[in-house]
């Protein structure tokens, strides 16, 4: 028989962080805001989370076009704001925590989803101006994601890791958007996945209740 599964991230995955890019011409005033576009300075030291945005989930899909995978209906980022410029300029943040829950499978002879851990925190994160939000692991490391499954076999634990992550923030609706980010395996049975992309949406990104622009 022959299982195979997906998983990384993040994500983080996932794991991510801030949110948006400012209109042009936006009133001069720090990368990060609260309230609105040019409105109250994000304070360094503050801490931004996002839940899912709501009716979407997270996924790990075996391929950028398929649907074979895992896929969670919950998961949250926490991001401590280190550094906040003026705009344009490029906030840093540092990522603390990523997780996942309500972890489903579709994958033939995987019976359920025990865990999703994001390994190698804290990431640094940076949010442009631009809207271009990275998540980049420590020096010498990797954003690496562990995935437990229940199978027909026992438990099977496959591990994902990838040079980092690229999303896009907006302030539309103060969210980040993380699509077909690619992860290899590095190790787990045969019935894992050689490769995983994952993908999300956190919205809204707030702080201390307040929603977070970009300028």
């Amino acid at each position: 028989m022959r299982t195979r599964t997906l998983l990384p991230l993040a994500a983080a995955a996932a794991a991510l962080t801030l949110p948006l890019a400012a209109p042009a011409g936006a009133v001069a005033g720090p990368v990060l805001t609260t309230g609105s576009a040019g409105g109250t300075p994000v304070a360094v030291g503050a801490v931004l989370s996002a839940p899912l945005a709501s009716g979407t989930a997270a996924t790990f899909y075996s391929s950028a076009t398929g649907t074979s995978g895992v896929r969670c209906t919950t998961s949250q980022f926490s991001a401590t704001v280190t550094g906040n410029p003026t705009a344009p300029g490029t906030a840093t943040e540092s990522l603390t925590a990523h997780t996942f829950a309500g972890c489903t499978s579709n994958v033939s002879g995987v019976l359920g989803v025990n865990s999703i851990t994001v390994q190698n925190l804290p990431y640094g994160t940076t949010v442009t101006s631009a809207g271009v939000v990275t998540v980049s692991p420590p020096s010498g490391s990797t954003i690496r994601t562990t995935v437990s499954l229940r199978t027909l076999l026992g438990n099977v634990s496959c591990v994902y890791q990838g040079a980092g992550l690229t999303g896009a923030a907006s302030n539309a609706d103060n969210s980040i958007t993380f699509s077909n980010q690619p992860f290899s395996k590095v190790s787990g049975s045969s019935l894992c996945f050689s490769n995983a992309y994952f993908s999300a949406k956190y919205a809204p990104v707030t702080t201390s209740g307040a929603a977070v622009f970009v300028n």
